[in-house]
């Protein structure tokens, strides 16, 4: 029997931002690992089924035909990045094809939660007011001195998704105070609510109850749009929007309009059109808080994304199992 082989179509500087030094040497010490040679974006060799046990992709990994992946050899592919679905259209599930993992965006959701907390904090705390106003004026009463912000722990916190980036937003804000914590979601029971000590309620019910409105569903046909424009109009006066999740979960003209007039506020990670193009009204707004797709990126998660590639392979060679394997039950509603 041939020993292991892994073909890694990943462009070099980003295998190493993925891989770190450690996990380079474990993944050598599974097989023989064969890397991409440098290039804008990797293709798959021809071959590639009939030659090699294991295929790693990530987001330089080109897209490619589905005939590519069938072959007599080819048993798993990992993908190192976030979402499968750019890459791995549905079918690609389908018997004759090698199973799917994918074991970049679990690592993720930690440092995502945590940019939607900062940007809950710094808009509660007008800390973009004071920064702006000082760097720009270096007078201290332009800059808002005087200006009173609030504390979390007043807060009501309504989250739009208990994915794993909804579940560990909860547990951060928790542990910042906050009192009331409501969620919606119709996949979790209210057993998993109450274990995380989260009041799940309606849609509407969510919007009219929250002070900050935390998205953290996935992009699936089903949550497209789903905070429309009449869900939008029945959060207060000043409430504030956090989305590092998936742009298309908001309806982005009707919140656009909500924060150009001043009646709402926002933190906004994702957007429509990426990057955001110089015409977009949300640039200058006082109460929107920008950045440009960054929620996940840390060090630390681009090394874990890496880590938990190696420790899928090492369970499957061990005993067949596969932690983050996406499957036709699994695959919408994967971020």
């Amino acid at each position: 029997m041939p020993s292991l082989r892994i073909y890694a179509a990943v462009r070099p500087a980003e295998f190493d931002l993925l891989y770190d030094d450690d996990s380079q040497r474990r993944l050598a010490a599974l097989g023989e690992l064969v890397r991409a040679e440098d290039a804008t974006s990797i293709e798959l060799p021809p071959g590639l089924s009939d030659d090699y046990d294991i295929l790693i992709t990530s987001w330089s990994t080109a897209p490619f035909s589905g005939d590519l992946l069938r072959g007599k050899r080819l048993q798993l592919v990992l993908h190192s990045a976030g979402s499968v679905r750019k890459l791995f259209p549905r079918e690609f599930l389908q018997e004759g094809y090698p199973r799917l993992a994918q074991g970049g965006a679990n690592a993720m959701a930690l440092p995502v939660a945590e940019l939607a907390v900062t940007l809950t904090l710094a808009l509660l705390r007008n800390l973009h007011t004071h920064d702006r106003g000082l760097q720009t004026t270096r007078d201290w009463a332009a800059s808002g001195h005087g200006m009173l912000g609030n504390g979390i722990a007043s807060q009501r916190i309504g989250i739009v998704g208990l994915s794993r980036t909804g579940r560990h937003y909860a547990r951060m804000v928790r542990g910042l105070g906050a009192q009331q914590v409501f969620a919606y979601d119709p996949y979790v029971s209210a057993t998993e609510a109450r274990d995380l000590d989260i009041e799940l309620t309606g849609l509407s019910e969510l919007c009219r109850a929250s002070d900050i409105l935390s998205v953290c569903a996935p992009s699936t046909p089903e949550t497209r749009n789903l905070l429309s424009g009449e869900v939008l109009s029945q959060l207060r006066d000043g409430a504030i929007v956090i989305n590092t999740a998936r742009s298309a979960v908001v309806d982005s003209t009707a919140l656009t309009n909500e924060l150009v007039a001043g009646r709402l506020r926002a933190g906004l990670d994702v957007f429509d059109d990426e990057p955001l193009p110089e015409s977009s009204p949300l640039y200058g707004l006082p109460n929107v808080l920008l950045t440009p797709h960054v929620a996940g990126g840390t060090v630390e998660a681009r090394h874990q994304q890496g880590a938990n590639v190696v420790e899928e392979i090492t369970r499957y060679i061990t005993d067949g199992t596969l932690s983050f394997e996406v499957t036709a039950d699994n695959y919408d509603r994967l971020a």
